[in-house]
């Protein structure tokens, strides 16, 4: 389960979408959020989808890896499931009654436009890491917040911070398998037992993840200040962000996507 999470890794490429400014990704994937939860019709819903499968394939990005990165959410999905499925009433008599929980028609209805919104929110947000650097991301971030400057924001420091957590995710995800195997090894029973037996058998992955994070962070402290790291004013960057004309039409053709998505909410009747 563990090698099925691709949260925070970056897949090299040659696609138009590896190719766009990290600004410009950045903005559209926080736009894309909006319009997803935006959208309360079907058409709507299902434009969203296709505007990620249809990017997914500009990028090259294999479907078996979308597949694999939504394996790991499967717990909430099967929540969500069970939340609006029984805790949402409905107009008339309920199609299905079990004991004291009844299951209406538009919980039925809820429940399939959240499952969606659920998959489509994870597909598009892996796509900025999945296609974007983790400089690029740093870069992309404290260009946006730049105007938060003036206030005396720290920019340059809440970047830097956001961008190594996303970037030890797959270290520690790494780690973590590293240290189960290690406890398998010497005859910890990690996936049998009661709930109560697994929660205790966590104890011995915890301590070591901990401390080897906590090492990790420190090594990279130190080499950051062997470097003369400073960051804030006065640091220059290999790489200059520009905006191409290819980023400015891939914005205009975006942009009309989801102007044409957000339309549909007024055009079709809405099911939620």
């Amino acid at each position: 389960m563990l090698k099925d999470i691709t949260i925070g890794q970056y897949f090299p490429g040659e696609s138009r979408v590896h190719e766009l400014d990290a600004r410009i990704k950045i903005v559209a994937i926080v736009a894309y959020i909006v319009v997803l939860f935006m959208s309360t019709n079907v058409p709507g819903l299902a434009l969203c989808g296709a505007l990620v499968l249809a990017v997914y394939k500009m990028a090259n990005i294999p479907l078996k890896l979308l597949k694999k990165s939504l394996k790991p959410i499967a717990p909430l999905i099967v929540f969500t499931v069970v939340l609006n499925l029984f805790f949402i009433s409905g107009e008339g008599d309920p199609l299905l009654t079990f004991w004291k929980l009844k299951i209406y028609k538009e919980g039925i209805v809820f429940c399939c436009v959240m499952v969606c919104r659920i998959l489509f929110l994870i597909s598009g947000t892996s796509l900025l890491t999945y296609t974007t650097s983790t400089l690029a991301l740093t870069d992309g971030l404290e260009s946006l917040l730049k105007p938060l400057n003036k206030i005396h924001f720290p920019v340059h420091e809440m970047s830097m911070m956001m961008t190594i957590a996303l970037r030890f995710i797959p270290t520690l995800i790494e780690e973590t398998d590293k240290i189960m195997s290690a406890q398998k090894s010497r005859g910890a029973m990690l996936d049998s037992g009661s709930f109560k037996d697994k929660i205790k058998a966590m104890v011995p992955i915890l301590v070591p993840l901990f401390i080897s994070a906590f090492r990790r962070a420190e090594e990279l402290a130190t080499a950051m200040e062997c470097r003369c790291y400073r960051g804030g004013e006065g640091r220059t960057r290999l790489k200059r962000m520009t905006i191409t004309k290819k980023d400015i039409s891939s914005t205009i053709i975006i942009s009309l996507i989801y102007v044409c998505i957000f339309s549909l909410r007024f055009v079709f009747p809405q099911v939620i």
